[in-house]
């Protein structure tokens, strides 16, 4: 099992250790890769958290699962303009194809669906960004606000803690409902927010690119 998660600049915290968290606990064992253009280069979160990718683009060939994070939009832009430096954009395009699973959390739905990963599939994002991913028109946004969506071996998410629901799904379709319910024991998510959820989709994409 060989897991992918590509990282760039002001990429978002959770969007990457949550989903890790969980899918060490499930799979002991996997390869996880936090990937990136280079492994000397520190990545700033969009928080300002600092770490080393642990594995280049170019040393990947295959992913059993791709998991792609959202982060800041004044990074994601230029990310989707396909401008220079073009690695992020072209891992996408050479190794999503043939990933058994392809996965996105947040915004990071937003570059699936710049690499084209995303067309004939049915995906959500972070509500924010809804009216973003409705621009892509061969894609299919789902209705409401939900944690995840699931279309074939594409999993979406929404917005940044929905990556802990998700990633548990995920666990839950490959290793089965035991394995799934002792991760979520071990890390104790019992969710119990102050507020109930009072979403609503903004009128249009809050960026451009």
């Amino acid at each position: 099992m060989i897991i992918g998660i590509p990282v760039y600049q002001k990429v978002d915290l959770l969007d990457v250790t949550a989903p890790h968290e969980v899918f060490k606990w499930a799979w002991p064992d996997a390869e996880l890769r936090l990937l990136a253009a280079s492994t000397d280069t520190p990545i700033e979160m969009r928080d300002g958290f600092r770490f080393l990718a642990t594995h280049c683009f170019d040393d990947t060939k295959e992913l059993d699962i791709l998991w792609v994070p959202g982060g800041d939009p004044a990074a994601l832009a230029p990310i989707m303009r396909g401008e220079k430096p073009r690695d992020l954009l072209n891992f996408l395009l050479r190794i999503g194809p043939g990933a058994g699973w392809v996965c996105s959390v947040c915004e990071g739905a937003l570059l699936l669906a710049a690499a084209g990963l995303l067309d004939g599939y049915h995906a959500t994002t972070h509500w924010a960004f809804i009216p973003c991913l409705k621009e892509f028109e061969k894609i299919s946004v789902v209705e409401g606000f939900p944690r995840f969506h699931r279309d074939r071996n594409r999993l979406t998410g929404g917005g940044i803690s929905s990556g802990l629901d998700e990633s548990l799904h995920l666990v839950r379709l490959l290793r089965g409902d035991d394995a799934a319910r002792e991760v979520q024991r071990t890390i104790q998510y019992y969710p119990e927010p102050p507020f109930p959820s009072d979403l609503k989709v903004p009128p249009s994409c809050p960026f451009a690119w």
